[in-house]
């Protein structure tokens, strides 16, 4: 883990999505970061240790969704399938698809495995899954402000985490979509899917991945940015983070940030530390991640 020192710094954005509005200064207290993403070994651990199975291992609870037809609600996570040539960006169900069999162990679906990917992301998680793995480790799930504190790694200003071009001198210093989304990756960065932990540059706190590979779950309930917002802290108002008319229905959304291997400039320009997304607490997908924090004074096991 490294050390984030505590401070003031501007949390947000006023130059990019309406979301990340407005930009505002926020404190934090000094905290311990993991120093990449937890990886599909250390999930293992985890469930040898416990025995725990994934929201995506489970069927669906059908009093969740009285509406669904049987078969849906088998165990099932979303994956990334590009489409075979151009489509229109409006539809994300275009390369969105629900699998039956996707979980951490199976990353792409039924036949796929992470016997070589070890120390990539683990994926596949979610939010209550992060937060039994923060527990059974004796830490916690980040805020979105200890998050993007973190991510920015003690410079503020840039356009992105390392500077003001997305690939300085052509080299990339994330894994993020490169080409023409969906259907063609040109493999700049030599990654489709993630990357293995620390294959590209560390930030200033010396944290590696908070920008590209996987989105990272918060702690912090989704809803209104800025001060008296429900985001500073390290949870916020549940009924807040509601929204019927989102692709969530009513389900509680919480705070993801740092953009994917999926964010390129034509459609997702996430790969930024104020960038942030709505995630419901059903959700999980081949490009969804996380990392824990410890808090001074709170107990380890």
């Amino acid at each position: 883990m490294a050390w984030i020192p505590g401070g003031t710094f501007t949390m947000g954005s006023d130059a990019h999505y309406p979301e990340e509005t407005p930009a505002h200064r926020v404190s934090v207290e000094g905290f311990w970061i993991d120093r990449s993403p937890v990886t599909n070994a250390q999930f293992q651990k985890f469930v040898k240790a416990t025995g725990h199975r994934t929201l995506a291992e489970r069927p669906a609870d059908p009093a969740l969704y009285p509406e669904a037809l049987p078969e849906l609600l088998a165990p099932a996570s979303i994956v990334f399938v590009p489409p075979p040539g151009p489509v229109g960006q409006g539809d994300p169900y275009r390369w969105w698809q629900y699998i039956p069999g996707a979980d951490w162990r199976h990353p792409e679906g039924p036949g796929s495995s992470i016997r070589n990917r070890p120390n990539h992301p683990v994926v596949h998680v979610a939010h209550e899954d992060a937060a039994a793995y923060a527990a059974w480790s004796g830490k916690q799930l980040p805020s979105e402000a200890e998050w993007e504190r973190a991510a920015w790694g003690g410079r503020e200003g840039a356009e992105f985490a390392w500077g003001e071009e997305l690939h300085p001198g052509g080299r990339p210093e994330a894994n993020t979509f490169q080409g023409d989304f969906p259907h063609h990756n040109s493999l700049l960065d030599g990654y489709a899917g993630t990357s293995p932990v620390g294959a590209f540059p560390v930030n200033g706190f010396g944290l590696v991945d908070c920008i590209g590979n996987v989105w990272e779950w918060t702690d912090s309930w989704y809803g209104d940015h800025g001060p008296g917002g429900c985001c500073g802290g390290a949870a916020g108002p549940r009924e807040a983070s509601i929204d019927p008319t989102s692709q969530h229905g009513t389900m509680p959304r919480k705070v993801v940030k740092g953009g994917s291997f999926l964010c390129a400039p034509s459609y997702c320009r996430r790969y930024r530390p104020a960038a942030r997304m709505a995630q419901g607490l059903d959700t999980s997908t081949c490009h969804m991640g996380f990392r824990c924090i410890v808090r001074p004074g709170s107990q380890r096991s």
